[in-house]
């Protein structure tokens, strides 16, 4: 019995001292992060310019990829690609529709997504008008399955020509409501040009683009998704660059290190997820993994770690991409629930790959997997706050223990005052300083002291929503044995007044930039927002009017 009692106080303090430690390092990755894109943003001007792209024969092809399912907004999204600063021949923008929307479209648009897009192509410069491609591919599928059907070899070759190396072709991906930087492209063209090019880059992605139509909830809960990419995601894929150069180095100087490579693969080596929106890989390298998976919930997921699984690394791009937050907390939930269906089918995926190749590094991935993401994920909302409970009781029990008697009451404290201040106050203030590097200007002020109270002590509310949505996933699995993801819905929205026209305007419009270092001198000038005259006026009478306002967040 008492074995069980220090086992179990031992257990308590632990997940106390576990997520103090989360926290502090949550605020320190998240600092080192906006470090990194306020470094890279201030170099902008550095880049190539469009001349020196377009002339230079080693500089990428890109292939963008947007797969739509009734979105009314589309036209933003592809007149934000093609205002993107590069050479024009070699930017390729291609909408993937479904049949069965073209044959029957919803009743609220009038049309489908894919007659939307080809008014906009009709009404473009004819330059532009050679950049943009309409598909449409028939039958069901879910996003993964309208991805592949871009990279059959007919369409690669009706697109790209018959002469293209894939090596020198990037295909990314956008959503349907994203607002890419229009640096992007360049930015990656530099590191290919300057012999610092990878196979995968994955961009920066904030739920921020609707932040000003948002209820005061909402915006509570957009500002904690956007920071999970500042403190979580970014600051991962930094640190597996430096530990595979750290790796590389001691097999490389150290005799006899390689014996190490498998322990040390279990160990240090990581796969990580992409995000499905303002990600990168090379066309050579997506072929090689077999195109974008479809098996699972989530294809960004699960291509991640088969990008891993093939030693392919993913290198962090410091330029933010903004895409609408879900408004409604269904919305959320039902999101959350796609997500934490797309971990249980990673989950099978790192299992099979095991099975297949059963090296210490793929055991790893699944361990890691199935601990921090399929167990954790339900029940992380509940096992803190109730460690936290339990610590703070300890006193109670072993009033005799001066030390415990400290820590019980130190350590919840300590755990609660450090969730207000990463969850509440730095993680605003952290896009609050990014928002001079956005393409587009978000107003992510505080109005009023209720707001700053419930965005400081409501800060956890978007985390229960995501285990309510977890939950969901699994009640589903239990009582019926299987679960449909959804995708968001971006056509029916809550009625709320219209956001202000100061909070979404472009936030480079009508400046210029100097020419970059060896480029013709000529001056960039940006094109601002866009509206969407294309979407039907019924669905147009329907959402705020806030000029080019994208819509909900699209498939991942």
């Amino acid at each position: 019995m008492y074995s069980l009692v220090f086992f179990l106080v031992g257990l308590v303090l632990w997940l106390n001292i576990r997520g103090i430690g989360k926290l502090v390092a949550d605020w320190i990755r998240m600092r080192t992060a906006v470090r990194f894109v306020q470094g890279a943003c201030s170099r902008l001007d550095e880049l190539p310019s469009e001349e020196t792209l377009e002339r230079h024969p080693r500089a990428p092809i890109f292939l963008h990829l947007v797969a739509a399912y009734q979105e009314p907004d589309i036209a933003g999204t592809v007149q934000a690609l093609l205002a993107s600063r590069y050479a024009k021949t070699k930017l390729h923008v291609a909408v993937i529709t479904k049949e069965d929307e073209e044959r029957s479209p919803h009743p609220a648009m009038g049309v489908g997504t894919g007659a939307l897009v080809r008014r906009l192509r009709d009404n473009l410069p004819q330059a532009q008008r050679a950049q943009v491609h309409v598909l449409t591919m028939p039958g069901p599928g879910r996003k993964a399955h309208q991805l592949n059907w871009a990279l059959r070899p007919e369409t690669l070759r009706a697109i790209l020509g018959a002469e293209v190396n894939p090596a020198g072709v990037f295909v990314g991906v956008s959503d349907a409501d994203s607002r890419p930087h229009p640096d992007t492209f360049r930015w990656i063209g530099q590191s290919e040009l300057a012999g610092q090019g990878m196979c995968a880059y994955q961009g920066v992605t904030l739920s921020l683009a609707n932040y000003a139509t948002l209820d005061r909830r909402g915006k509570i809960s957009a500002i904690q998704q956007s920071s999970i990419f500042l403190r979580i995601s970014l600051p991962r894929l930094r640190s597996e660059l430096a530990r595979m150069r750290l790796l590389s180095w001691f097999y490389t100087h150290v005799p006899g290190a390689a014996t190490l490579r498998p322990v040390c693969d279990a160990l240090l080596r990581r796969a990580h997820i992409l995000l499905g929106h303002n990600q990168f890989v090379r066309l050579d390298t997506l072929q090689g993994v077999g195109g974008f998976p479809t098996a699972g919930a989530t294809e960004d997921s699960t291509l991640g770690y088969a990008l891993g699984l093939h030693g392919v690394l993913v290198q962090p791009m410091p330029l933010v991409e903004l895409c609408e937050f879900p408004e409604t907390a269904a919305q959320v939930i039902q999101q959350n629930a796609r997500w934490y269906k797309g971990v249980l089918d990673d989950t099978g995926f790192l299992w099979r790959a095991w099975r297949q190749v059963p090296s210490p590094f793929n055991l790893a991935q699944l361990i890691r997997h199935t601990g921090s993401k399929a167990i954790e994920w339900p029940i992380a909302a509940l096992l803190y706050p109730v460690a936290g409970l339990l610590c703070g009781q300890l006193w109670h029990l072993f009033p005799e223990a001066r030390p415990l008697v400290m820590l019980s009451i130190a350590l919840p404290t300590l755990s609660l005052f450090l969730s207000f201040w990463v969850g509440g106050v730095s993680a605003h203030a952290a896009l609050q300083d990014l928002l001079p590097y956005f393409a587009h200007t978000v107003d992510l002020r505080r109005q009023g002291s209720m707001e700053w109270f419930l965005g400081t002590f409501r800060c956890h509310r978007y985390w229960l929503l995501a285990t309510r949505g977890a939950w969901r996933v699994l009640g589903s699995l239990l009582r019926d044995g299987h679960y449909e993801p959804r995708k968001t819905d971006r056509l029916l929205r809550p009625a709320r007044p219209p956001a202000p026209r100061a909070a979404w305007t472009p936030a480079l419009a009508g400046t210029t930039r100097p020419a970059a270092s060896g480029g013709s001198g000529h001056r960039h000038e940006d094109s601002g927002l866009w509206k969407d005259e294309t979407a039907p006026a019924s669905v147009r009478a329907k959402r705020p009017s806030v000029p080019g306002a994208p819509t909900s967040e699209a498939t991942r």
